[in-house]
């Protein structure tokens, strides 16, 4: 029998859905979307894997943690492993369009449909109308998916609303649910699937950050709105001193433009590349590396120690603590710091293969609000990767918009607060402290900083941007207004980090 996904017809529509899950009127000639014989046998094992990680999403799971697992169990690799990705993360991080869409195709509330059901259809959803495979195929196969594992009577209501999906295209359907009326926010969050809340929240961020201004403002949230949506490349470090660009570049990786250690793939599991198994290389967006590298190439004052003291306050799970662990080698002694035992592990394990090479690093566990108190005027470099509410990296964690809520935001204030005070703290006179954030949202960035620089008069902010230079040692554009420095996917293809460089006053 011939593949499914290779049949280029399209089904025809049925009509709403009722609450029971059939058509309120069927033509019995258009009674199924396909003859009983020619009906999917068996289930495809790719969307098998796709619906079991969409499940495990669905019980709190991180979809860059799950999928992996998923794709080892179901020994799933190359195209098909690409095709569950792509499957997943649309599914996932479109939903907020799929949604509304799915709503118009039965008059049952989505909230009163099976979590299982839904994720079988937000799958089917993303096939129509995000990817390119054929209706029928798409169908034929979420039908024959939801028959084995949840049943017929599931697997009829399935296929009725899927049949109405693949009546339009995309662009039709998003004509037909954005909402009108009530702003470019309302609509926005529907087409490019963002809370609303996010999609203001970026829009401030835009203009509060200098990388738009009033009259260009629309333009470059849909770009960056866009930018969120778009798979985002699989990017590595190679330590330095550990790994050589070149050994990854001969795995299929190219080497970056931005960091001096960055490699891309373009696709496939990191884990399989030995550099990557060994600790020698991770996974690591490129923003990420050039915070650490800027934070290593601020000036120090005083009198110059011998063997730098820097510290990580916020190391788990240990990918910067990586980076800085490899760099440190004779220059530096590192000092990484958890408040959580299982990260502190995560670290340990990310900081290994340094260790073994002869950094010296020290990872422990504690409260990184009190560390300076307990370590005051210690450390030459301070490294704040405060936690945050991640809205710079939706492109690589597709279910974090749907799990973060405004009210999220004013209690990682007050923590990204106290850490900053504490690493204040905790830096001698002359030090610098580099305070970064997987988010542009200004409560978390430029307001934190403000707030405590008001507070205190022994220490000042530096202009960071001269340290934010690309491979070939040339100034990196478009970051903002000075003294911040601030990333975004539109614009630099890293994930939107933000990084302000504060100094200890020294001792007059």
């Amino acid at each position: 029998m011939n593949d499914p996904d290779d049949r280029p017809s399209r089904p025809r529509g049925t009509g709403r859905i009722s609450r029971g899950g059939a058509p309120r009127r069927v033509d019995p000639s258009r009674r199924s979307v396909q003859r009983p014989s020619e009906r999917a046998r068996s289930v495809d094992p790719a969307r098998k894997a796709a619906w079991e990680t969409m499940r495990a999403i669905d019980d709190g799971a991180y979809a860059n943690l799950e999928l992996p697992k998923q794709l080892r169990r179901a020994r799933l690799t190359g195209r098909d492993a690409a095709f569950v990705t792509e499957l997943v993360y649309g599914a996932t991080r479109m939903r907020g369009l799929y949604d509304p869409i799915l709503a118009t195709c039965t008059d049952r509330p989505l909230a009163d449909i099976d979590p299982a059901v839904l994720a079988v259809l937000r799958l089917g959803a993303h096939q129509l109308l995000g990817m390119r495979v054929p209706a029928y195929g798409a169908v034929s196969q979420q039908v024959a998916l939801t028959r084995e594992l949840l049943g017929a009577g599931a697997s009829g209501f399935v296929n009725a609303v899927l049949r109405r999906v693949s009546e339009h295209d995309l662009e039709t359907w998003q004509r037909q649910v954005a909402p009108r009326g009530d702003g470019r926010a309302g609509e926005l969050a529907v087409r490019t699937s963002h809370p609303a809340w996010i999609v203001r929240a970026f829009r401030g961020a835009l203009l509060g950050h200098g990388a738009a201004q009033e009259d260009t403002v629309d333009r470059g949230l849909r770009e960056l709105l866009e930018a969120n949506n778009a798979a985002a490349k699989v990017m590595l470090v190679a330590r330095p001193g550990l790994c050589e660009v070149a050994e990854l570049e001969a795995a299929g990786g190219r080497a970056t433009g931005l960091s001096p250690y960055g490699v891309e793939l373009d696709g496939g599991d990191p884990g399989n590349l030995p550099a990557v198994r060994q600790g020698r290389a991770a996974a690591q967006d490129e923003g990420s590396q050039l915070v650490v590298l800027a934070l290593l190439a601020a000036e120090l004052r005083g009198d110059p120690p011998h063997q730098e003291r820097w510290l990580d306050l916020c190391a788990g799970p240990g990918g910067k603590a990586g980076l800085l662990a490899a760099l440190a080698g004779s220059r530096a002694v590192l000092f990484a710091n958890e408040i959580s035992d299982h990260r502190a592990d995560l670290t340990r394990r990310a900081v290994a293969a340094a260790v073994d090479a002869g950094s010296e690093v020290m990872v422990g566990v504690g409260d990184g609000r009190t560390l300076g108190e307990e370590e005051p005027d210690t450390f030459d470099r301070v490294l704040v990767d405060a936690p945050c509410s991640g809205l710079g990296s939706l492109r690589r964690r597709p279910e974090a918009r749907w799990r973060r809520q405004p009210h999220d935001v004013s209690g990682l204030g007050e923590l990204q607060r106290a850490l900053l005070r504490s690493a204040i703290q905790a830096t001698r006179p002359g030090g610098v402290i580099g305070y970064a954030t997987c988010t542009p949202h200004l409560p978390e960035t430029r307001y934190v900083v403000a707030d405590v620089l008001a507070e205190r008069d022994d220490v000042e902010i530096e202009d960071a941007q001269p340290l934010f230079v690309d491979a070939s040692g040339a100034q990196i554009p478009d970051l903002g207004e000075p003294p911040y420095v601030q990333l975004w996917p539109h614009v630099h293809g890293t994930d939107a980090m933000f990084f302000a460089l504060l100094r200890r006053r020294e001792a007059t």
